[in-house]
């Protein structure tokens, strides 16, 4: 199965993770086909569009998926509440997403806040590929740190980053980044998060020698390339265009993305 799909699924379970909320969904189909990086639009019941969510985590033998979030508008605020057994109109998969390598290697993964959901599905399939994989996550205090039980099983390192000092180091997450290409000469990086923390990365791994995957956090309105709403400045072929993170996206390379 490749998709997109339509699938009429229904919410199992909704818990607290930190600042965030995840919620797990039954939508078979899209479970068996859906991989890091890409997402799915959800329907809330307040709001005439979809919303889009990255996937936290896919079971194809339970046809369940899970998304990570936090509350900002009222169609979060809406799924963040729903019950059990709600049912909700999900389209996926959707987008371009991580490479996943066949063979071995030593990877590196990047998370700010919630974008760190993602990486914890990456993490999870690098791992059955039989990588190494070290993570950096930071938030800017210790409840907006994605950090759960498959970050912690899936890598060999996990360095947390915190603004105020409250959980792991003081700092930023890009701030080990240098330390750890040096130790752990890792093939690429992997990052999600704020678009300033995304530039960041991209521009070290430049710097030091080191391909990235980036994954935006632009607002994909229709989530299939109609809108042209979610746009980023990339060079392709010398020049510099603008590719929808919905389709080209939301994964790109660091090294094609325009900044300033």
């Amino acid at each position: 199965m490749t998709g997109p799909f339509v699938e009429d699924a229904q919410i199992i379970a909704s818990d607290a993770l930190g600042a965030y909320r995840v919620v797990t969904l039954r939508a078979p189909q899209i479970a068996a086909s859906i991989g890091p990086g890409r997402f799915i639009e959800i329907a809330t019941a307040p709001c005439l569009l979809r919303r889009p969510f990255s996937v936290y985590r896919a079971d194809p033998a339970e046809g369940t998926v899970a998304v990570a979030f936090s509350v900002i508008g009222e169609g979060t605020a809406w799924l963040a509440v729903a019950a059990r057994g709600t049912a909700v109109s999900v389209v996926g998969p959707l987008g371009t997403g991580f490479t996943v390598p066949n063979d071995p290697g030593v990877d590196l993964i990047v998370g700010g806040g919630y974008g760190a959901a993602a990486l914890a599905f990456l993490a999870e399939q690098l791992a059955d590929a039989g990588s190494t994989v070290h993570a950096v996550l930071g938030g800017r205090d210790a409840e907006r740190v994605f950090a759960d039980e498959l970050i912690d099983e899936c890598c060999a390192s996990v360095a947390i980053m915190t603004d105020d000092g409250s959980r792991g180091s003081r700092g930023i997450v890009t701030d080990p980044i240098a330390k750890l290409v040096e130790r752990f000469a890792p093939r690429r990086i992997y990052a999600c998060g704020p678009m300033a923390m995304l530039e960041a990365v991209g521009t070290q791994g430049e710097a030091l020698g080191v391909p990235t995957q980036l994954a935006v956090e632009e607002f994909m309105a229709c989530g299939i390339g109609v809108c042209w709403t979610c746009v980023v400045p990339a060079r392709v072929n010398g020049e510099i265009r603008h590719l929808r993170s919905c389709t080209e996206g939301p994964v790109f390379a660091g090294e094609v993305l325009v900044w300033a």
